[in-house]
């Protein structure tokens, strides 16, 4: 009796960081952006608007391709409970910027890996303890016209020039910070019946 093939694999993101992420693993998968509203909830904590949100991404794009395994992730910087998302603009990413010079931040990335059609769903959530330099409005400044990441949560690009914001970063998987925790995904994605070391058929 020949095993079943794997289910197709979705990344339920619009996320070129985290594509990027995932195509280390080198495996086949397709990439939808799932229709999701961010906005925290009242009195809603980072951790919990990171998991809600991870876990409601994967599902809106698991609801339209039940037969397939579909990843959702998402990000919150965590500023002693306040959560700092997307800057959006330069004025805000410098506003951000200034407040956590100085500061332990931590950044909440979750992670959920759903299948509607087995009824597999799994949430996860990888927090990253990173330490910012006391900066100067000048290296503040020069960061953002050099890397420009206002689509990064707290505006902290760490795979680019983001890196030299920093003191120090405390986790437990290295790829967590980008985005997309993949010592994590893997084991969701095996859990899920994905085996990303399989021999070939």
């Amino acid at each position: 009796m020949t095993a079943s093939p794997p289910r197709p694999l979705i990344l339920g993101s619009s996320s070129k960081y985290r594509k990027a992420l995932l195509d280390r693993l080198c495996i086949a998968y397709t990439v939808q952006s799932p229709d999701v509203d961010e906005t925290p909830l009242p009195g809603e904590t980072p951790e919990k608007l990171a998991r809600r949100l991870a876990l409601a991404k994967a599902r809106a794009v698991a609801r339209q391709h039940p037969g397939s395994v579909v990843i959702g992730s998402d990000q919150v910087a965590d500023l002693n409970g306040e959560p700092l998302g997307k800057p959006g603009t330069h004025e805000r990413a410098v506003e951000q910027l200034r407040r956590m010079r100085g500061q332990t931040v931590v950044f909440q990335t979750a992670l959920a890996v759903v299948c509607e059609e087995t009824g597999f769903s799994e949430c996860d959530l990888a927090p990253v303890r990173v330490k910012f330099r006391d900066l100067s409005d000048d290296e503040i400044e020069n960061y953002l016209r050099m890397e420009q990441p206002y689509d990064c949560a707290g505006s902290a690009k760490s795979e680019g020039l983001g890196i030299a914001l920093l003191e120090s970063i405390d986790n437990d998987d290295p790829t967590a910070l980008v985005g997309l925790p993949l010592i994590r995904t893997c084991r969701m994605l095996r859990a899920a019946g994905i085996n990303l070391l399989a021999s070939p058929a």
